[in-house]
């Protein structure tokens, strides 16, 4: 008659992790939740680094929006140049925005330091009534564009940020420079352009901004 062993405890029937295997797995899990945490870091970054792109694209769209409001709403007044630039502001008369109110509004663009960085600035000035105080708000544009005060600080609005940028405008048939010595004359056949016409420029026929 065979005789039958009882099996001692934890030998040949036990089963489990070995010390070696559980930190094994240990660092396993450890590097995949390391993986997955540098997922979703760049996953967020790459969704702020897109709403900021879409914010600059929205500001840029406004800018260039009220640019050509500006340009659409341009009003020649006698004896009064209406659109000028002289390198550093483009200066324009252009029809008050509450047609209640009435007036006319000097609106100079410029680019100039803010900050340390090189910025789009729009200026505006109140609703004016006269002659003089037009020549006024006239020249203020340009002062602005340079070396402004606090007050006229307060009346621009920085639009966005922009490293250079320069005017061409639409005459006689092509884009020229408007600080070309022609800017007056342009458009007007020889011997046609008025005195009042040199003093006050002509209006081209499209402004283009790059």
């Amino acid at each position: 008659m065979r005789r039958i062993r009882a099996q001692r405890p934890g030998r040949a029937g036990s089963s489990g992790f070995t010390l070696v295997e559980l930190l094994v797995a240990l660092f396993a899990l450890a590097l995949l939740a390391l993986m997955s945490w540098r997922g979703l870091d760049g996953m967020t970054r790459a969704q702020s680094q897109t709403a900021a792109r879409a914010d600059e694209v929205l500001v840029l769209q406004v800018g260039l929006a009220q640019w050509a409001a500006d340009l659409d709403a341009l009003i020649q007044l006698p004896q009064f140049t209406a659109l000028d630039w002289n390198g550093r502001v483009l200066r324009l008369t252009r029809r008050g925005t509450d047609s209640a109110a009435g007036g006319v509004l000097v609106v100079g663009w410029t680019r100039r330091t803010v900050n340390g960085n090189p910025t789009w600035l729009r200026w505006q000035s109140p609703p004016l009534a006269n002659r003089g105080q037009l020549d006024e708000a006239w020249q203020k544009a340009d002062i602005w564009s340079q070396n402004p005060g606090d007050e006229q600080r307060r009346l621009e609005v920085a639009v966005t940020p922009l490293e250079d940028w320069t005017i061409f405008y639409y005459r006689s048939d092509a884009w020229t420079n408007p600080l070309s010595s022609d800017a007056t004359a342009a458009g007007l056949p020889a011997g046609l352009a008025a005195p009042s016409a040199a003093r006050t420029g002509v209006i081209p026929d499209g402004v283009r901004l790059v």
